[in-house]
């Protein structure tokens, strides 16, 4: 049987642009109808997406629920409940030389055909979420999933055109080639998730045509742990930050920084966390996911000689597995702290003092997300004005993401722009200045 040859890049951007002019995705009513069938892709088709990512990533289906599914699901619900007031035209006060009948606002417009393209970790979550929003936002569509993902990559190229408006939302497969052709290609806005050495050659494809971008990058995000906190609280809230997906996260805390005394109070609690949410045996857990490739197992596993192993250590290259393990007496300049890990490995390292931590912060690439935890208000305090980062958390790692309010995004080498809620309109949308003068 003779199949189809794939659409070529330039010829999906060519169709999407078409329909972009003929004004089709600019009415609300439009954009709610996809957001209303994308929301019933998730919810209807969610078990395959689920069978997907456990293919990919060994992903239970509880997590892919929670850190996939539902939270792409209560994004679209937030959306859908603001979107009218979002897009309400904004009046501004007009300068008295204009005369008392000169009125002035600010109205969003679309910016026209959109590219997203995803990353592996979240392969259903970080394509979907900026998808709404820039559907959300009135524009089109070029969906690029993540071959590194390939069960989530080919559910996603099959589900999404069975749902959405395959004239304005299409979904291009493939890996280095098929990206490179499409930044090759005009967009009006691109929105990329995953490392700074593919965002600067996102980048450098977009300033080709003067496009505008997103960068959602990563970088280390530090834990600072004071001595004046319940040890067993951090410890148990550090260990779920940190080893969900098996530490394959972008806001995941990297590293622990704290003084000596506490340091040593922190690895039993740490010991004893991790064996509360995985038990003595992570490998036998049904909860606890698989490191993506060979690739990156051979990676993470040059790291784990990088200090003395606390908890963890163990691997097993032919299940992609690695233990969530905690790595205590790390030195600085070892290979652990020299990138990202995105891997389920938190080393420990220590600082005199709150001076030193904020010291030691900023004499590196600023993070995508800061982790305090002090029963403090002026340590914390402090922390918030002297250091810089894509966003803070007092207390508890990664819930900043599910406030659909705050935008969720990096700084310097951890990123450029923002999304979600209606940061998503903002990112996707140009806010038009529009002055009306009567000919009177």
């Amino acid at each position: 049987m003779n199949h189809p040859a794939p659409e070529q890049p330039a010829d999906v951007a060519a169709r999407l642009r078409h329909t972009f002019r003929t004004g089709r995705t600019k009415p609300v009513a439009w954009r709610t109808g996809q957001l209303r069938r994308l929301r019933a892709m998730l919810t209807e088709r969610g078990p395959e997406l689920a069978a997907a990512l456990h293919a990919d990533l060994g992903k239970s289906a509880a997590e892919a629920r929670r850190t996939e599914i539902d939270f792409t699901v209560r994004e679209i619900d937030h959306t859908l409940d603001h979107l009218d007031g979002w897009l309400r035209p904004e009046p501004v006060p007009v300068p008295a030389h204009l005369g008392a009948d000169a009125t002035a606002w600010t109205q969003y417009d679309p910016l026209g055909v959109v590219l997203v393209i995803a990353p592996w970790n979240y392969p259903a979550q970080l394509l979907l979420a900026p998808l709404a929003g820039a559907l959300a936002a009135g524009n089109a569509v070029v969906a690029k999933p993540s071959e590194l993902a390939p069960a989530t990559s080919a559910a996603l190229a099959r589900l999404l055109p069975a749902y959405l408006d395959t004239d304005a939302v299409a979904v291009v497969e493939g890996g280095v080639p098929e990206t490179t052709a499409l930044l090759a290609e005009r967009f009006d806005h691109i929105f990329y998730t995953g490392n700074g050495t593919v965002g600067r050659v996102v980048m450098r494809a977009a300033a080709e045509h003067l496009t505008p971008v997103t960068l959602e990058l990563g970088g280390k995000s530090p834990a600072f742990v004071d001595r004046d906190t319940d040890l067993e609280v951090v410890a148990d809230r550090l260990v779920r930050g940190k080893f969900l997906n098996a530490g394959q996260t972008c806001v995941a805390p990297d590293y622990v920084l704290t003084d000596p005394e506490t340091a040593a109070a922190l690895e039993p609690a740490l010991t004893r966390a991790v064996e509360d949410l995985f038990g003595t045996d992570p490998s036998a857990c049904g909860e606890y996911g698989r490191i993506v490739n060979e690739r990156h197992f051979d990676r993470l596993s040059g790291l784990l000689g990088s200090g003395r192993v606390v908890v963890g250590g163990g691997s097993d290259r032919r299940a992609k597995y690695i233990a969530p393990t905690v790595l205590a007496d790390v030195d600085p300049d070892s290979p652990v702290m020299r990138e990202e890990i995105f891997g389920p490995i938190l080393p420990i390292v220590t600082v005199p003092d709150l001076d030193a931590a904020i010291a030691f912060i900023g004499d590196r690439d600023k993070p995508l997300a800061l982790y305090v935890f002090s029963e403090s208000g002026r340590t914390r305090a402090r922390i918030a004005a002297e250091t810089s980062s894509g966003g803070l958390g007092n207390g508890l790692p990664l819930a900043h993401l599910t406030v659909s309010d705050l935008p969720f995004g990096g700084v310097g080498e951890s990123g450029t722009g923002s999304y979600h809620g209606r940061w998503s309109i903002e990112t996707f949308s140009h806010r038009k200045a529009v002055l009306d003068k009567p000919l009177r």
